[in-house]
């Protein structure tokens, strides 16, 4: 049975405190894992929370910024040590090669995995597609660049069996149909309804801007700053943050199903005051204000 959930490592911006790790962030997506924006002290993290290196086919870094990108060096290496038998794709902004080449090569080691750097310029596009999704990414607005990424499953046809049943179609007829799209008169439509793909967005820092809800449209999980509380506004445009308002009206307008809150400011104690205010914006679907080593699952399909 598939697996898609959100395994988070840190939840803390700019430093960690006793209860919050820098970021770190592996979306589970069926047999594939994607390590978001790995952070100072990823690899204890994900020994705590049983996500092992083996688990890891893609690093998917926001900006370098050394909460969200630290703990490559010591991924990157573990990933080696542990000989992981499969090739993993790094993204990262291309204008930061010189910070990801100076953490691939931090200190010595022995390579012993193929590791294909794939990096985003421009205002993004997409990375990669998969028989399972498509990655593409959104250049969002921070001090230094930064781009958020996005993972479409495609469309399929869920299959309806009581109309299968009435038009006599059994056993292998219903895969030659749907290879073929129609089946001795009888076409796909006929017996089957169309299957929205899952749709699951990672946002982090940024002020809002277009690349913002482009990432955030139709989403079924979207997981996404809020550094500040509303009040800090100024404050979070100034440094190029959002509020949890403010990122719970991106969800609302974007049809977001669950809202994942995260990268809180050290300023605050109360995490339930993220969640008061993102309520308070209007987000009425699911909501988790982040907490380190926490399991997220994606929503449900849509039927």
């Amino acid at each position: 049975m598939s697996v898609r959930e959100l395994v988070v490592l840190g939840t803390a911006s700019q430093v960690p405190t006793r209860h919050r790790n820098h970021n770190g962030y592996l979306l589970r997506w069926d047999g594939e894992g994607l390590l978001f924006d790995p952070g100072e002290g990823t690899q204890r993290q994900m020994l705590r929370a049983g996500v092992a290196a083996h688990d890891i086919d893609r690093i998917c870094v926001t900006h370098f910024h050394g909460d969200h990108s630290l703990g490559l060096a010591g991924v990157i290496q573990r990933i080696n040590l542990d000989q992981v038998p499969h090739p993993v794709t790094a993204h990262y902004p291309a204008s930061g090669q010189h910070f990801f080449d100076r953490l691939r090569y931090a200190t010595a080691y022995r390579e012993t995995v193929r590791l294909t750097e794939t990096p985003v310029a421009g205002t993004g596009g997409v990375l990669a597609t998969t028989s399972s999704y498509t990655l593409d990414s959104h250049r969002l607005s921070h001090p230094v660049e930064s781009y958020g990424y996005r993972l479409t499953e495609p469309d399929t046809r869920r299959m309806l069996p009581a109309l299968l049943k009435e038009h006599g179609i059994a056993g292998p007829d219903v895969g030659r149909l749907q290879r073929e799209g129609a089946l001795g008169g009888v076409t796909l439509e006929q017996v089957s309804e169309h299957r929205r793909g899952q749709r699951f967005a990672f946002v982090m820092d940024t002020r809002l801007c277009d690349g913002v809800y482009a990432l955030a449209e139709g989403c079924d999980m979207l997981v996404i700053e809020s550094t500040f509380l509303d009040e800090d506004e100024k404050l979070a445009t100034d440094h190029g943050h959002l509020t949890a308002g403010q990122a719970a009206r991106v969800a609302k307008e974007s049809d977001v199903r669950h809202l994942v809150l995260t990268h809180f400011s050290q300023r605050y104690s109360d995490p339930e005051l993220f969640e008061a205010q993102a309520r308070a914006a209007g987000f009425d679907g699911e909501l988790t204000v982040a907490q380190d080593l926490i399991r997220v699952p994606l929503p449900p399909r849509h039927h």
